[in-house]
Parts: C-alpha cells; sequence; structure tokens
C-alpha cells in the first residue's frame, strides 16, 4: 500500500497573515502545519492532521503557483515561533528544496488546489498515492 497524500495549504484561516511568508517559513524550517483551533470544527481538522501518518506525502503550494512536495516525519507538536504567520500547530515534513515541474504535478493534485480552500485534506483521485511516491523517489535521489 502506498502512503496517503495530502494538501497542505499552509494558509492561515485568518486574512491579516502572509501567505507566501508561511509558506516560505515552512519550506525553510522543514515543517508543514495549521494555525490554533478556535472552535470544535478546527479541532476535527487539528485531529485529522495529526492522525496522518508519518511517511505521508504533503503538497503545498507558494501563492505565486510554485508547487512543493514533502513527507511527514514527525508528530504534531506546538511552534510559538510559527505565531506571526498563523502556523503554530506544526509536524516535521522534509521537503524537495526544489518546486516541482508544473508538468509533473499529479492531476489530482492541480484539481484539489484549484478548488481552493485553506483546509489540510487528503486526496484521493486517481492514482495520486502511486504519482506521487514515484515522483517523490526521482526528486529525492
Amino acid at each position: 500500500m502506498t502512503d496517503p497524500v495530502y494538501r497542505t495549504p499552509l494558509r492561515s484561516r485568518r486574512d491579516d497573515v502572509d501567505h507566501a511568508a508561511a509558506v516560505e517559513r515552512a519550506l525553510r524550517l522543514g515543517v508543514v502545519g495549521m494555525g490554533e483551533a478556535t472552535d470544535e470544527r478546527a479541532e476535527r481538522r487539528l485531529d485529522r492532521f495529526a492522525a496522518a501518518p508519518v511517511g505521508a506525502f504533503v503538497w503545498t503550494r507558494h501563492p505565486d503557483g510554485r508547487a512543493y512536495v514533502g513527507r511527514l516525519t514527525g508528530p504534531l507538536r506546538h511552534d510559538a515561533g510559527g505565531a506571526a504567520v498563523d502556523l503554530v500547530n506544526v509536524r516535521d515534513c522534509d521537503w524537495i528544496d526544489q518546486p516541482v515541474d508544473p508538468s509533473l504535478v499529479p492531476a489530482a493534485v492541480s484539481q484539489t488546489f484549484a478548488r481552493g480552500g485553506r483546509n489540510v485534506q487528503q486526496i484521493h483521485p486517481g492514482d495520486v498515492e502511486a504519482e506521487t511516491a514515484r515522483l517523490w523517489e526521482r526528486l529525492s535521489a
């Protein structure tokens, strides 16, 4: 069985937070995350994020359109240093250093980001798990 794949927008639910700064901080520090859980729905989203298995693939996209792929390497932890970009609930992540060529991004990943939204969510359509695993092997070699 192939590891699951998640969309991780790294975008605050607060409109006053610089989305680009959040993505850049996460890539630089090797984390993926989300903001404070402020209500019951946010708590459930955080619980789902925490339950994603170590080794799961994650995709994020910079506001300028560049896509990045990574793998979860650790459990959920609190990072007070991420308060300025509202990424205080984080998991360690091994990101590929360079953006992924747009022609290599699996269609299901592109479609999921095209729908918009700020939630971490598992990507299911098509063969996204196998496609991402093959791409990971190629790019991390």
